[in-house]
């Protein structure tokens, strides 16, 4: 689902918004989570999951055209927790198949 996917999706569920009030509103909810992880902070949401920040320790690792030696300076990136819930769901939903999913 992409943000336009979602906007339009609850501009349906929710007609008394129009569709620039339902961009608006999750704009500014997407921002507000960035902001948050950009400061540090984890966010929570209950039966869905939670995001945090993760900090990747600086590595040594190789220019593969010139096979050079290169350090990878330390990065802190976003991290997605799926909560119980949304889990569940997940693993009820999709079928189970003995065939490996398609490349």
């Amino acid at each position: 689902m992409t943000r336009s996917d979602l906007v339009n999706k609850l501009a349906e569920r929710f007609g008394q918004l129009t569709q620039r009030d339902t961009e608006f509103a999750v704009k500014t909810i997407l921002d507000a989570m960035s902001d948050a992880l950009a400061r540090g902070h984890r966010i929570e949401i209950r039966g869905f999951g939670s995001f945090s920040i993760n900090r990747r320790p600086p590595r040594l690792g190789r220019n593969p055209r010139s096979g050079e030696k290169v350090t990878i300076p330390e990065k802190l990136v976003p991290h997605f927790k799926p909560g119980k819930a949304l889990r569940e769901s997940v693993d009820e939903r999709l079928p189970v198949s003995d065939e490996p999913p398609a490349a």
